[in-house]
């Protein structure tokens, strides 16, 4: 059985995309963290934080992780390259990426807190978008000329923060996105997204009147 932990229009809807990328059953588990956590969930994951998933009783959490490892336990779905092959390497890294250098780099942009990029693991804002347009002037997708597991995380978290207009607007971006974010996974995704984030008492306020 494979059960994923989530909380609507959080980071955790990129693991929702990648879900219904991977077209198995699957069982959701709502975690309200706009309400307190039981502390219990630290058992599945110990910053009670989303996402986590639990398969046939194997937690992994970080979406990074739990992208690596659904995509190679179910191989029928195509969305990484076998070990092995060369274009696993782009794949890793753009996955990893997501995690260790877009989510912490934008972050501490939108708060407007200054640091030395040197002194981070991360680097700059400013390197972090001019790596992204290099790469997806270059590249029908991020890792490369397919759909892979990567972009899930790559463009679900860019299409959120362009949303907010925290990263800059670019041909190359835009273009991406309509190539990734359009595709029927990532709208059924969107859809169940919406249905859940109604029946969480923090975000009723906004669906009044709908």
């Amino acid at each position: 059985m494979l059960k994923f932990y989530h909380a609507p229009w959080s980071r955790s809807s990129n693991v929702l995309w990648l879900m219904e990328e991977l077209g198995v059953p699957y069982e959701i588990e709502l975690i309200d963290f706009r309400a307190p956590v039981p502390d219990s969930y630290r058992a599945i994951q110990p910053n009670k934080k989303v996402p986590a998933i639990s398969h046939d009783g194997v937690i992994i959490t970080e979406r990074a992780a739990i992208s690596i490892y659904l995509a190679d336990a179910f191989p029928q779905a195509g969305l990484a390259p076998k070990i092995g092959d060369a274009a696993r390497a782009a794949y890793l890294t753009w996955l990893v990426y997501a995690d260790s250098v877009f989510d912490p780099a934008v972050a501490l942009h939108t708060l407007k807190l200054e640091y030395e990029p040197s002194g981070v693991s991360f680097g700059s804002f400013d390197d972090l978008v001019a790596n992204l347009e290099r790469r997806l002037s270059q590249s029908e997708f991020i890792a490369g000329d397919r759909f892979t597991a990567a972009d899930v995380q790559v463009a679900g978290s860019m299409g959120y923060v362009m949303q907010q207009k925290w990263l800059p607007e670019r041909p190359a971006f835009a273009e991406y996105l309509a190539r990734t974010t359009t595709r029927p996974a990532a709208k059924r995704a969107e859809q169940k997204d919406l249905e859940m984030a109604r029946n969480i008492p923090a975000l009723a306020e906004m669906f009044k009147g709908q």
